[in-house]
């Protein structure tokens, strides 16, 4: 069966129910929102925290009633009162990456902290900063891009917009290669009360330009808060962007998270997205093609355990003809944990000669984990190749049984047989000291060894 999709698919996936949003405001909402409200000024950004402010107002917290979140139930979200974080002292030592030791930025509760930030080790035609420090002529830039992105009425992303009080902002010029990663590191730290933050950031990589960036979010200490952040990346004709976004919150807090790309003619787009914190979870990761002959890349790995909640929903929409994409998103889940797959490809008619393909693969580790998986492709092009698939599995007992008769013991082979099928998507990751955290960090899961 064909299905036709409009220009604005991704816009439309997560489009907030005006209906019933109209008759019947969310309360819970509206506290949100007074919460992050920022104190006004004038220009072009209070325009944009306005516009989205009085989306927010006539919108309402998604349900389980709703198809896009009708395995995530955010109830447990709205019984907690939350109150915006205020910046604190955080050592960053054992935080920091070796290959990025110069080129780091870090937010605190979504706000920048110049003395744990370093940029220096830059080139020429590359800006690092935040909103507030940047020049006049790179506010232009920026003006062009914060919150235009398709989804931008998502109503979790259109709270962060109605709040922005700062942005983490990295500018790569035409033909600039940026041979060091840049770090955008962005810390919660919750107080004696539940604190909310709002992470903003926007990667501008011009035409023929190239960079890799990655996002951290992390806690120094386990605490109730709700991270609520967005990123949005634009990617003019032929320039690269390599993003690893990795998201380490406490077991008990709250994490929604919006990733918004753009990818003009040419050019290519790299994720690795790896969730193992947080009591509730969720990325939604939309790639929006804007011309021809793009190559899209999406890595993701979910690990968790306990009774953690993590949701990947994608969405590619592959508008123009040649592009290329490839979707690989793995899960481990143990203990009662339950992680949620939803990925759309969207292949219009005048996507001819599009190539996609798109795998979910799940291990769980207890009789108890759950799963719930949805690929997608929708097609109206009628010269592609794409495909698409879903596996579930266990770890099976004759490989645990043959890695015993070699002499290892059985927690050792459940260790072996999930840092192999983890090791798929981390060893992808382009920076050798967050890649061996990482592996680490699949080493040392207490799920591990549990039935």
């Amino acid at each position: 069966m064909t299905i036709q999709v409009s220009p604005s698919a991704i816009a439309n996936s997560e489009a907030v129910n005006l209906t019933s949003a109209l008759l019947d405001r969310d309360a819970y909402l509206l506290g949100l929102l007074n919460q992050v409200t920022v104190p006004p000024t004038e220009g072009w950004l209070q325009e944009v925290r306005d516009s989205a402010k009085n989306w927010v107002r006539h919108s309402v917290i998604p349900t389980t009633r709703e198809e896009e979140w009708r395995f995530t139930d955010l109830s447990e979200l709205r019984k907690v009162e939350f109150q915006v974080g205020k910046v604190q002292p955080v050592d960053v030592s054992a935080l920091s990456l070796s290959e990025a030791v110069n080129s780091r930025l870090v937010l605190v509760n979504g706000v920048y902290a110049p003395e744990l930030s370093v940029v220096a080790d830059l080139p020429n035609g590359v800006v690092v900063g935040n909103l507030s420090t940047l020049p006049s002529t790179e506010q232009e830039l920026v003006q062009k891009y914060l919150a235009q992105s398709e989804g931008a009425l998502e109503v979790f992303t259109a709270l962060n917009t109605a709040g922005i009080s700062d942005v983490a902002v990295v500018l790569v010029a035409k033909n600039v290669i940026v041979e060091t990663p840049i770090h955008l590191l962005f810390i919660s730290v919750a107080g004696e009360k539940a604190t909310i933050s709002q992470p903003r950031a926007l990667v501008v990589a011009e035409s023929g330009s190239q960079v890799s960036v990655i996002e951290e979010f992390v806690t120094p200490a386990e605490g109730v808060y709700l991270t609520n952040a967005v990123t949005e990346i634009a990617i003019a004709d032929n320039a690269q962007v390599v993003h690893t976004r990795v998201e380490r919150e406490s077991k008990v807090a709250f994490h929604i998270g919006k990733t918004a790309v753009t990818q003009a003619r040419y050019s290519r787009y790299t994720c690795h997205a790896l969730s193992l914190g947080g009591k509730i979870s969720r990325h939604n990761l939309e790639v929006l093609q804007t011309g021809e002959q793009t190559e899209t890349s999406l890595n993701g790995l979910t690990m968790i355990a306990g009774n953690q909640l993590a949701d990947t929903h994608s969405a590619i929409a592959l508008n123009h003809p040649y592009g290329t994409s490839n979707q690989l998103h793995k899960c481990i889940v143990g203990d009662r944990a339950h992680a949620v797959f939803n990925g759309k490809v969207f292949v219009p008619k005048p996507a001819q000669l599009t190539n996609a393909a798109q795998l979910n693969r799940n291990l769980l580790l207890s009789s108890k984990a759950r799963v719930d998986t949805k690929p997608q492709l929708e097609i109206t092009a009628d010269n592609v190749k794409c495909a698409h698939g879903a596996t579930v599995s266990q770890l099976e007992d004759d490989e645990i049984f043959y890695l015993q008769s070699r002499g290892i013991d059985s927690n050792d082979a459940r260790k072996l047989l999930v840092n192999a099928f983890a090791a798929e998507i981390i060893n992808q990751i382009p920076i050798p000291s967050l890649r061996d955290k990482l592996l680490n960090t699949v080493t040392s899961y207490k799920s591990l060894t549990n039935d």
